[in-house]
């Protein structure tokens, strides 16, 4: 078992920055993939970054490729989305996850269900 929770979100400017964190307690840190999704109001959840245990390989949306970095410290337990250049249609509550399923320190994976822990979410609202 893994909790997960979230910090960093609030309100920011269109074009400002935000870092997400995600400190995790729990089993071994390193043992999981790690994800970054996004649920706006009135829409489906959907994936936004994702990590692989070793933090060697990484995903992005399209959407956000370019301007949002994930990252993770297993010393500190803990992943990061650092989001550049924010957009109105960022706003959102984001919710980091947990991969437990991947053997390959390399592997990552958008898909939603393959997840098994989540956290609590943290929302992000971008004016225009």
């Amino acid at each position: 078992q893994v909790q997960l929770v979230e910090s960093g979100g609030g309100l920011v400017q269109a074009g400002g920055s935000l870092m997400l964190s995600c400190a995790t307690s729990g089993r071994t840190f390193s043992s999981y993939a790690m994800g970054w999704f996004r649920q706006a109001p009135g829409k489906e959840r959907e994936f936004v970054a994702a990590i692989s245990r070793s933090g060697g390989s990484t995903d992005y949306a399209d959407s956000v490729k370019g301007r949002f970095t994930i990252s993770r410290d297993n010393a500190k337990n803990t992943v990061y989305l650092q989001m550049n250049n924010l957009k109105p249609e960022d706003t959102a509550v984001y919710y980091c996850a947990a991969d437990s399923t991947q053997l390959s320190t390399r592997a990552v994976t958008a898909t939603a269900n393959r997840y098994h822990y989540w956290g609590q979410g943290t929302q992000v609202t971008v004016s225009s």
